[in-house]
């Protein structure tokens, strides 16, 4: 009995002196509370502030001191609690665009890369971010973002992917709006034709992604959130130009029609035409590019304040690279030697709330692709139709953030290569749940899972786990679980099956990739005595994938073979990132990865091609605010990869050399909109020539006339040819364009 009461009395004891309070807020802003992070203000605890703008905190205290910020600017707001019980609020937190623009464009010091303290692993980057280096377009800016490479997959017609931990660029989703519109066709063709101008910020999500994205991201997901027009500048624009006569423009004007519609417009040009062959070998360094994007979004004003919006983009590129003597009369001869492709792309799509209690919203997006292209006197000319639906239910009770949602993909694909006999159409109908559930204070569990039925493949799972834990300092540690699949198109992915003299085999009938990912992530945010702030963020991931379809370019040095891999393709590694902000203004970001990327067959092990086993990049970014100058210095680190060689007498190098890529700009601001910048590129004027003896095999006889072969085929040593080598330009790792300087202007009204 005495030890009944005993523990009666304790319990009671435990339960007063525990005796919490909870606050469930809601918050509305200006700026869209994407961008704003809140802390308390005594302990500088971070509160995490979820997707949809709510706040959960629990506090022992009656009173509760909150701070709001964005950039260098922060508003304070004091909440009484209601004891052992929960308070509801909503707050109301305004920051003057004014004063917000002129912290963005003059005092660089805005948070322009964050992570998302979901438990989903996502990491945000603000165009603010990219313009530390200048780049043009989606492609060359993923650089700056540590385990994200643009790999440049033609060593003539320089078309690229992104690849995420080192995995081939089609196992990226890439999202426009949370909608898969870059996908097949536009995977290889389309990413340079999507301005960083049109941008709201960039979400990066690595490994398993959440079910709303698709069966498809594999690797990772690249989604692209366009402008919110109602917090976007009347006028903006970005003219550059470099001294090897790139030329870039980018025009944005945001402007109301009545009370009802609010547009955005955006225009994007790009011009190269000064071909260049500084090693020799009598073909373009860089290939000559003339592109176009225009881009329209309209926002529809409802009463009830519900989301319409529309957007739609053109997109028109026609690039070539080859022979420098080649023009267009010899388009499609065995003449001279060149690649021409001709891009024509269309976008539509919308975003529409239910004007109900319940969130519900229903996206439509429809995309034309027409691609008439010729590899020297190899044409390939596609067409692909997308038409996607999505319809989806958004709901947050008690300690739930649910998601329910249907969707529905249809695809028409043609082409005139050996691998379409006649036109493809598929359906993909999904239905898909997920729940990110707070089962306790320092506790969030994922659990989602998504149910496709393919016209072929017929009934496809792919579930998705989540677990974070948030220590009571602020730690958080994350571990996410999932699979995929995907239907390979090898000539719309696979640039290297149309590029060169190599014969494409298909030795099979190609079976759908499958994978499993785990990825676990730690990450830790503190200020010091100073107000310096830090940030470390650390990864480690593996990928199994079963069926992988993987070029093999060794089996026969005249072919590239493609068929389902009897075995495992498998990717690992890990990746630390450390931000740091001073007082005076100093940013150092460092991102480093190292990575395994291999696939085994029978027992033999073989690493991937184009895959460096590490590599890093930084940005160091200091303002002087006296001057109102801004110093930024970027760069990136890539270490040796294997390189595919025609044969043993091969002289190019086996693997690349470990090498790096530096940028340094210096950024003017007159006032607060205007803004003139200016810089190097590629400082060390390093290029994938040096230390090897050509780049391209046998540039100078393109359509190998001069090659003698024996009995199989196989080329033989000659006076003439004394490597037995084919024509092949596969062999490309890294940059041909050498130093080059640049100057631009910005303009923000």
């Amino acid at each position: 009995m005495d030890t009944k009461i005993f523990l009666l009395i304790s319990n009671l004891f435990c339960l007063h002196l525990f005796s919490q309070s909870k606050l469930v807020g809601t918050i509305d802003s200006n700026i869209g509370h994407e961008y704003i992070s809140c802390y308390v203000k005594n302990s500088k605890l971070p509160i995490e502030i979820s997707d949809m703008g709510t706040i959960e905190y629990i506090s022992v205290q009656d009173t509760l001191q909150l701070v709001f910020t964005h950039d260098n600017l922060q508003i304070e707001e004091n909440i009484i609690l209601n004891k052992d019980s929960i308070t509801y609020h909503n707050f109301q937190i305004y920051f003057d665009i004014e004063e917000e623009l002129d912290a963005i464009v003059i005092n660089s010091i805005s948070k322009d890369k964050y992570q998302v303290p979901d438990t989903m692993i996502k990491e945000v980057f603000t165009p603010q971010y990219f313009t530390k280096a200048a780049h043009n377009n989606i492609l060359e800016s993923m650089q700056m973002i540590n385990g994200v490479k643009p790999q440049i997959n033609c060593g003539v017609c320089n078309t690229g992917d992104i690849h995420i931990n080192g995995l081939e660029g089609p196992y990226t989703a890439v999202m426009i709006d949370g909608m898969p519109l870059v996908s097949g066709l536009a995977t290889v063709y389309g990413l340079s034709g999507i301005p960083t101008s049109l941008i709201e910020k960039i979400e990066i999500i690595k490994g398993a992604a959440s079910p709303q994205y698709g069966s498809e991201a594999m690797g990772g997901v690249i989604n692209i959130i366009t402008k919110n027009i109602l917090y976007t500048p009347k006028y903006s624009f970005d003219i550059s130009g470099s001294s090897w006569g790139e030329f870039s423009n980018d025009f944005g004007l945001s402007f109301s029609i009545g009370k009802k519609l609010h547009a955005l417009s955006g225009i994007s040009y790009f011009n190269y035409s000064q071909p260049k062959d500084t090693n020799k070998d009598n073909f373009t360094d860089l290939t000559l590019q003339d592109r176009i994007s225009w881009f329209q979004k309209l926002y529809i004003h409802r009463e009830s304040s519900k989301e319409f919006t529309i957007a739609s983009r053109y997109f028109y590129e026609d690039r070539w690279g080859g022979q420098m003597d080649w023009n267009k009369k010899f388009r499609g001869s065995d003449e001279k030697y060149g690649e021409s492709i001709y891009t024509n792309r269309w976008e539509l799509l919308s975003s529409y709330q239910f004007p109900l209690n319940e969130k519900i919203f229903l996206q439509n997006s429809f995309t034309f692709h027409k691609q008439n292209s010729m590899y020297g006197d190899t044409p390939y000319l596609a067409s692909q139709n997308i038409i996607f639906s999505q319809l989806y239910w958004n709901k947050s009770f008690s300690k739930n953030e649910l998601t329910i949602g249907t969707s529905h993909k249809y695809q028409y694909y043609n082409d005139n290569s050996i691998a379409t006999p006649s036109a493809e159409e598929t359906n993909l109908y999904s239905i898909y749940a997920q729940d990110d559930w707070n089962f306790s204070p320092k506790w969030n569990a994922f659990i989602g899972m998504r149910l496709d039925y393919h016209t072929i493949h017929h009934w496809i799972p792919t579930p998705r786990l989540g677990l974070k834990y948030t220590h009571t300092n602020g730690d958080l540690y994350r571990i996410n679980i999932g699979n995929g699949f995907r239907v390979v198109s090898i000539f719309t992915e696979e640039h290297a099956a149309l590029s060169g003299a190599r014969k494409v085999i298909i030795a099979e009938k190609l079976k759908p990739e499958k994978s499993i990912n785990i990825t676990g992530n730690y990450n830790k945010s503190w200020f010091d005595s100073k107000q310096n702030s830090y940030q470390v963020d650390i990864s480690a991931w593996y990928t199994r994938f079963s069926n992988a379809i993987l070029p093999d370019y060794e089996t026969n040095p005249q072919q590239i073979i493609y068929s389902n891999l009897q075995g495992n393709s498998i990717s690992q590694g890990i990746s630390l990132s450390i931000d740091t902000q001073f007082y005076n203004q100093l940013q150092i970001n460092i991102g480093v990865s190292w990575q395994d990327v291999y696939k085994k067959e029978d027992e033999i092990k073989t690493k991937q091609m184009f895959v460096e086993n590490f590599s890093g990049n930084w940005l160091l970014s200091y303002p002087i605010k006296s001057w109102r100058v801004s110093i930024d210095y970027t760069g990136n680190l890539h270490g040796k990869m294997p390189l595919p060689l025609l044969n043993e007498r091969d002289p190019r190098r086996a693997y690349s050399e470990t090498f790096t890529l530096h940028t340094l700009q210096v950024t003017h601001s007159f006032k607060k909109y205007f803004q003139i910048y200016g810089g190097i590129k590629n400082i060390t004027n390093f290029t994938i020539n040096k230390n090897n003896p050509f780049v391209i095999a046998r540039s100078h006889d393109p359509y190998n006339k001069k090659v003698e072969t024996d009995t199989d085929g196989t080329p033989i040593v000659t006076a003439e040819n004394p490597f037995g080598l084919v024509f092949d330009p596969t062999y490309i790792y890294g940059p041909l364009q050498g130093r080059r300087t640049f100057l631009g202007i910005r303009f923000l009204l």
